[in-house]
């Protein structure tokens, strides 16, 4: 009898299985079509733009025929890593590296901190109405990067700008074009652009945070600021790496910022950072021109702005081991 119902049992086992992975198999096909989308725009927009521009990158284009005399058509021709070579002994290209990391070192700092402390500040009981706080910080980041731009490029024109008249009506002359000046006039732009989009992801995190702990501090006799070192403060560790990564990654990206304000101020070359150096050396104003030392341009940049992250990270990780 026991047998039998062993059989029995090892004879349903066997057959539900079947029905069990036709399920599975049912569920990844259902699951693959709604990823299907997602996947080819992300292939589309992202994967096939990298693979050509590695691909191009060993292109440059070269003029053919023409005789003694010169002329001839342009076209693009297999020179290997020379387009590589072009980039790491570019003296423009490592000016313009000086000027992004210079201008890291004052923006991402002095941002992460206002972004902490508006968190901060949001996450007390000091402030009633968070949500209206907490949309007016947020607010320029919805703002085009460009537009932004354009709107501080207008306050810091000595001609028009409501800021410069006003210093000047109290004896203060300041040009945000000088050439001491400049850089920190752009990292005021990103600051106040990304200060609130920052801040969001320091304010998760400290409403991440257990209240028990809190009110196991009160208990304790902890007053406000202590709470604040030493219980808000240790737990946004995660969330300033990420905060700091996304900047680093960002910073060294620098575009806009500049580019719009070369239009008044001439002194910002072509070359001032290394993408509006490849920018212009795909439209040909630079030599060599073209798309190959443009995405040479390009991708020693992801690979440097790669290096810098992992760097941080691998900091970050030692200081919170010990």
């Amino acid at each position: 009898m026991t047998d039998t119902t062993h059989a029995a049992n090892a004879t349903k086992a066997g057959s539900s299985k079947p029905k069990r992975s036709d399920a599975a198999k049912r569920e990844n096909r259902t699951g693959w079509a709604f990823m299907a989308p997602f996947a080819i725009l992300f292939a589309l927009v992202f994967i096939l733009p990298i693979v050509w521009a590695i691909y191009s990158s060993f292109f440059r284009q070269v003029a053919e025929g023409g005789g003694a005399y010169g002329g001839g058509k342009l076209v693009n021709k297999f020179v290997g890593l020379q387009n590589f070579q072009y980039v790491v002994t570019s003296a423009a290209f490592w000016s313009g590296i000086g000027r992004v990391l210079l201008y890291t070192l004052i923006q991402v700092p002095f941002m992460i901190i206002a972004a902490l402390a508006l968190a901060m500040l949001l996450d007390s009981f000091i402030v009633k109405r968070v949500t209206v706080f907490r949309l007016g910080y947020f607010l320029p980041y919805a703002i085009p990067g460009v537009v932004a731009s354009i709107i501080w490029v207008f306050l810091y024109n000595g001609q028009i700008s409501p800021i410069v008249k006003g210093l000047a009506a109290i004896g203060i002359n300041v040009d945000f074009f000088a050439k001491n000046i400049v850089i920190g006039s752009m990292a005021n732009i990103t600051t106040w652009t990304f200060t609130g989009y920052n801040m969001l992801i320091f304010l998760a995190a400290l409403q991440a945070i257990p209240h028990d702990l809190y009110e196991a501090a009160r208990i304790d006799g902890a007053n406000g600021f202590q709470i604040a070192m030493r219980i808000k403060l240790p737990n946004v560790r995660a969330a300033a790496l990420l905060a700091m990564l996304l900047s680093i990654v960002g910073t060294i990206q620098l575009f806009n910022e500049p580019e719009i304000m070369s239009v008044s101020d001439p002194s910002i070359s072509k070359s001032f950072t290394p993408m509006m150096m490849a920018l212009y050396t795909s439209r040909g104003t630079l030599t060599p021109s073209g798309d190959g030392p443009a995405s040479a341009i390009a991708i020693v940049m992801a690979l440097i702005a790669g290096i810098l992250a992992a760097l941080y990270a691998l900091a970050e990780r030692k200081v919170n081991q010990e």
